[in-house]
């Protein structure tokens, strides 16, 4: 259910994604996004003039922009830059924190994921030792680099 307070472009693209089978059905579409609406987002639904939407595409674009103040707004690139490992924290806290950041910046940027990751960590840190040892070139090395050292320090 929207509730007036998440992003819009969300909802709607997982609604999309639900009604994926039924989308050439405009009515369809239209009667059971409805159906996904809180409150807040019926009331502004009861607020449309008659006959002002002719399509699902007009109503999904009429709802973003009704609600574009609750857009995420992704994170620049250089708020990776910030992140540093704290004080007592585990490699497993840190590297949650990390992607979670991560996977809000738009864009593909796996080299500065290495190297910002790498940087984020202490100088003596035995991960980034062995990144700095034995470089690699990809995420997907990297996680599975960042996997082996959590399970280490979970043991």
């Amino acid at each position: 259910m929207y509730n007036g307070r998440t992003d819009p472009v969300e909802h709607v693209s997982q609604f999309n994604q639900m009604m994926a089978v039924y989308s050439k059905d405009e009515a369809l579409m239209c009667k059971v996004f409805l159906s996904s609406l809180g409150l807040v987002a019926m009331r502004w639904f009861d607020g449309l003039r008659p006959n002002s939407i002719d399509s699902f595409k007009q109503l999904t674009q009429a709802f973003g922009f009704h609600f574009i103040t609750s857009n995420r707004v992704p994170r620049p690139l250089d708020s990776l830059l910030s992140l540093s490992m704290r004080e007592g924290e585990t490699l497993k806290a840190n590297s949650d924190r990390y992607w979670e950041m991560y996977n809000e910046i738009k864009g593909n940027y796996d080299d500065v994921a290495i190297s910002t990751f790498k940087s984020s960590l202490p100088t003596k840190h035995g991960l980034r030792k062995s990144l700095t040892g034995k470089p690699i070139t990809s995420q997907r090395q990297l996680m599975d680099r960042i996997d082996k050292y959590k399970r280490v320090e979970e043991d």
